[in-house]
């Protein structure tokens, strides 16, 4: 009865509940894991699927920004070029006529 008495007064010890937990684990696993596999797997794909989704719509956005982006620096490029060359030709006017005269007077 002593070792009786040992196991069951041991059950507030550390090592006999671990071993227990373990114990139980051990016998538990093989029926527990098929059951979270069947229902992990669909679980993993939905989640899997969802990410896929949601990168390809965001590189459309990004897409989408980048093109319009793109379009904008063309623009104000554009503006810029525009504004240079009429610039550059009232400068050529003033070189041609330093005090402002025409020949059309």
């Amino acid at each position: 009865m002593a070792l009786w008495d040992n196991m069951v007064e041991g059950f507030g010890s550390s090592w006999v509940s671990s071993v227990l937990v373990g114990v139980g684990v051990a016998l538990a696993a093989p029926i527990v894991a098929p059951a979270l596999a069947a229902v992990m797997r669909p679980l993993a794909k939905a989640v899997l699927k969802g990410g896929i989704m949601v990168y390809d719509k965001g590189a459309e956005v990004f897409a989408e920004t980048g093109e319009q982006l793109s379009d904008l620096v063309a623009e104000v490029r554009a503006e810029l070029d525009a504004a240079a060359a009429a610039a550059r030709a009232a400068a050529s006017a003033a070189a041609a006529y330093p005090n402002g005269q025409s020949t059309d007077s």
